[in-house]
C-alpha cells in the first residue's frame, strides 16, 4: 500500500552539494520518524550507519555540520541535505520511514530502494 520514491543521487565533485528526496505514497495516516543510510560500494564488510533521523539532532560524527534532515508533512517527504561532500561520502543512500496506516492505523517501517551518490572529482 505504501511505497517510497527517492531522488536526487547523482555525481558531484567533493565539496559540491546534493538534496536526497524520499517521497512516500499510498494509505497515509502520518511518517512518525525517518532515517538516512548509506553503504559505501565495495566494502569488506556490511556497513549500513543511521546517519539522521526525523525530529532528532542525532548525526554521524562523520556528517555534522555538513548533512541535515528536514521533512515535509504536506508532501510526505524527508529530505537530506548534504554539503561537502567528500569522497568518503560516496554511496548508496537509502531511506527509512515508519508510517502508520490510515486504514489499518498500524505503524511499520518501509525502506526506499536507494540512490546512489558518487563524489569524485
Amino acid at each position: 500500500q505504501v511505497q517510497l520514491a527517492e531522488s536526487g543521487g547523482g555525481l558531484v565533485q567533493p565539496g559540491g552539494s546534493l538534496r536526497l528526496s524520499c517521497t512516500a505514497s499510498g494509505s497515509i495516516f502520518s511518517i512518525n520518524t525517518g532515517a538516512w543510510y548509506r553503504q559505501a560500494p565495495g566494502a569488506q564488510r556490511e556497513w549500513v550507519p543511521s546517519i539522521a533521523s526525523v525530529g532528532s539532532t542525532n548525526y554521524a560524527d562523520s556528517v555534522k555540520g555538513r548533512f541535515a534532515l528536514s521533512r515535509d508533512a504536506a508532501k510526505n517527504t524527508v529530505y537530506l541535505q548534504m554539503n561537502s561532500l567528500k569522497p568518503e561520502d560516496t554511496a548508496v543512500y537509502s531511506c527509512n520511514l515508519e508510517i502508520q496506516g490510515s486504514v489499518s492505523g498500524r505503524k511499520r517501517a518501509y525502506w526506499g530502494q536507494g540512490t546512489q551518490v558518487t563524489v569524485s572529482s
